[in-house]
């Protein structure tokens, strides 16, 4: 039985050593700046780091943007199934009570009624049967391997339709054999998960509805066999992974030269950040005068990736070359919001009451949970944040005070109870100090995190004020860091060229302004 329900324990997305060395060489030259400007100018780089044309715009026709469309289409699949172990196919269920599904319903039964009608008619009309029993042969076929001769021509022989059609014709055939011999044979094909099934179709009696089952249930199997085919090619697409994303978006991009664009935005918005903040330094009383700083392309390149952790998922559009992991980026932003807004509570308690309460972990433990079970869905348009913040604070002073009668301590008097209760529902406000320095701290966090060679060997100490999230905050930073790596592996050509660009434009403004400035 080739899909007993086996499954592959693999990683979610750990690029290989050589994986690893190819993005560094592409990034070499962005890396070290004491290298001439001719290592950047000259054209070294390969067919796939070109992410635009300086040609005039051509017209795209349909059958490029068709094909565009089907390279994106592969290289999502062959990504998610890489990437995501938990990724496998379902039937499609139509939506209960809706028109499609009360339409499908109302032809499938009256095919089989007229099955019904035509089996039990004198004589029997057995040509509907023998093509169910056709069909039936068919996909039991596609369920073998290449070496399995024997069962092949067993069935073959046993659901011999010229033979059955003979049969039929003297009225010698016997359709509830035939049906017993298939059930027999999906037993021995089909996965455990399905032995259920199988004891099922054998207790049926109505020979209708027997056929009926057995259809349902090879449908089931075929699904399995699919699941089984994905997990079997991941460890395959793994090891394939970068080669083949990569090759795949250079034909997209061939196909539609634009295909860069939101990539180039998302990194020029970078670049003038860095910029500016290299300015700021500068003008800095006490500061070196020096010549203009250059920016380091990896900084650069972090830093936008950083970005992706505030990102408006719902509002702006993400660069190409993430658009295959969106999902568990908006995920893993999710999850860190509501982290965050955890930490602040946390933070905020223990700053009012934690010289009362200190030395009780089980009490942190507590108020934690309650935070997370309130703060569950925050992200969703309906959340209201502000009366979910009130109702913690009122949990928290619960707590706090159940904790302080055990050990016959008084309560939280009224001022410190209103306190805690005004400062937790603060936080939702624009610019509120307590969410901002976690913010901070996780970023720099983060930013750590995009700096090591292998985060999930070493990871970097978790800031002051975040120890209440650090294992969640671990968890999180190691899934965002192998999202971020592999990402660098695949699309690392097309990021040094977007940067040699864009950072040469950039030292050549810088010039021309000095040259100005001193005339």
């Amino acid at each position: 039985m080739p899909f007993n329900g086996e499954k592959q324990c693999v990683g979610e997305d750990q690029p290989s050593d050589s994986d690893s060395s190819r993005f560094s060489e592409s990034m070499a030259s962005l890396s070290d700046y004491e290298c001439s400007r001719q290592s950047f100018t000259s054209d070294s780089s390969s067919k796939s780091s070109s992410p635009a044309s300086t040609s005039p715009p051509r017209v795209v026709t349909f059958d490029e943007v068709m094909a565009a469309a089907r390279n994106l289409s592969n290289m999502t699949l062959a990504h998610e199934i890489a990437v995501n172990e938990n990724f496998q196919l379902k039937q499609d269920a139509l939506p209960e009570n809706s028109l499609a599904s009360r339409v499908r319903h109302i032809v499938h039964q009256a095919f089989w009624d007229v099955l019904e009608s035509e089996l039990n008619a004198e004589p029997p009309e057995y040509e509907h049967a023998i093509k169910l029993f056709e069909e039936i042969r068919e996909v039991l076929l596609s369920f073998l391997t290449p070496g399995g001769n024997r069962l092949r021509n067993q069935i073959c022989e046993v659901l011999d339709t010229d033979l059955i059609r003979q049969q039929a014709e003297h009225s010698a055939v016997d359709i509830q054999g035939l049906a017993n011999y298939v059930i027999s044979t999906m037993g021995k094909l089909c996965a455990p998960v399905r032995d259920d099934d199988i004891r099922e179709l054998k207790a049926t009696c109505n020979i209708v509805d027997v056929l009926r089952q057995i259809f349902h249930v090879l449908d089931l199997m075929k699904m399995d066999m699919v699941n089984f085919t994905i997990r079997s090619l991941r460890p395959h697409l793994q090891r394939q992974l970068v080669d083949y994303e990569r090759t795949k978006f250079q034909e997209i991009l061939e196909e539609t030269p634009s295909a860069l664009d939101q990539t180039t935005e998302w990194i020029k918005e970078s670049v003038h950040e860095e910029l500016l903040s290299l300015s700021e330094t500068a003008l800095t009383p006490g500061a070196k005068n020096c010549s203009r700083p250059r920016l380091s392309p990896t900084l650069v390149l972090n830093n936008s990736y950083l970005k992706l952790l505030q990102w408006d998922y719902q509002k702006k559009e993400l660069p190409e070359t993430l658009m295959t992991d969106g999902a568990r980026l908006q995920e893993l932003t999710e999850k860190l919001n509501q982290l965050k807004m955890i930490a602040c509570l946390s933070l905020i308690t223990n700053n009012m009451v934690g010289a009362i309460t200190e030395g009780l972990p089980e009490l942190a433990i507590r108020l934690k949970k309650i935070s997370a079970v309130l703060l569950e869905g925050m992200n969703k348009e309906t959340f209201n944040l502000k009366e979910v913040l009130n109702s913690i604070g009122v949990q928290t002073c619960v707590e706090v005070n159940k904790t302080l009668m055990e050990r016959g301590l008084p309560y939280l008097n009224a001022e410190v109870q209103a306190n805690l209760l005004g400062q937790f529902s603060s936080i939702e406000e624009e610019d509120n100090p307590i969410w901002s320095l976690i913010e901070k701290r996780i970023q720099l966090y983060m930013k750590s995190l995009l700096c090591l060679p292998n985060p999930q060997k070493c990871m970097p100490p978790v800031p002051g004020g975040l120890t209440v999230i650090q294992q969640e905050l671990e968890v999180l930073g190691s899934q965002y860091a192998n999202i971020v790596n592999l990402n660098k592996q695949v699309y690392g050509p097309f990021y040094a060229n977007i940067l040699r660009k864009l950072l040469f434009s950039e030292e050549a403004t810088g010039k021309a302004e000095a040259s100005s400035s001193t005339n």
